[in-house]
């Protein structure tokens, strides 16, 4: 729950992947998505949660909007759960695009600390009720009868995904 992880695909990752293929990326944060799944769906959040000036759009599938930050930040200390808790609720709305999917079967982990915050269904049913209530514009789509980062689910959605994610690109300024 930092911006940690932004930073390091800035500075090392892209600049790599440019010199290695021979390809210029985008910097404007209107051109540029990130997309993960389970723990790599929150990573994608908070990639564009703490760096805006960087992404804009962003697909989760099975999110882990829940609490499995290691070791304890009492900045965020219920980890992703915070998203959902105080950090959308209590912030100025950021220019983020979200779309996101997670399946009713979708993990339970009432693990030994019985915390209330590792249901990842509650959590993005959560993350939608918050997000509709700051007016930010995202996609929610809960998929019966599919588990976690489903297989069948993810390849009939992420088209629509890809869709919705980049519906008015390039935005008028």
């Amino acid at each position: 729950m930092s911006g940690k992880f932004a930073e390091f695909i800035q500075a090392e990752v892209l600049p790599l992947v440019e010199s290695n293929y021979g390809v210029k990326l985008s910097n404007d944060p209107e051109a540029r998505c990130t997309m993960g799944n389970s723990s790599g769906g929150s990573a994608a959040l908070i990639m564009a949660w703490y760096h805006p000036e960087w992404y804009h759009r962003v697909i989760t599938y099975s999110g882990t909007y829940v609490n499995q930050q290691w070791p304890f930040d009492p900045e965020t200390p219920g980890g992703a759960w915070d998203f959902h808790e105080r950090l959308i609720p209590q912030s100025a709305v950021k220019p983020i695009r979200l779309w996101m999917q997670v399946g009713d079967r979708d993990l339970l982990n009432p693990n030994i600390m019985r915390d209330d915050m590792h249901d990842w269904v509650e959590a993005n049913n959560r993350m939608a009720a918050v997000l509709k209530a700051k007016g930010y514009h995202y996609q929610y789509v809960y998929a019966l009868n599919t588990a976690h980062v489903g297989g069948p689910a993810r390849i009939q959605t992420l088209p629509e995904a890809l869709e919705w994610v980049w519906r008015d690109y390039p935005i008028a300024k």
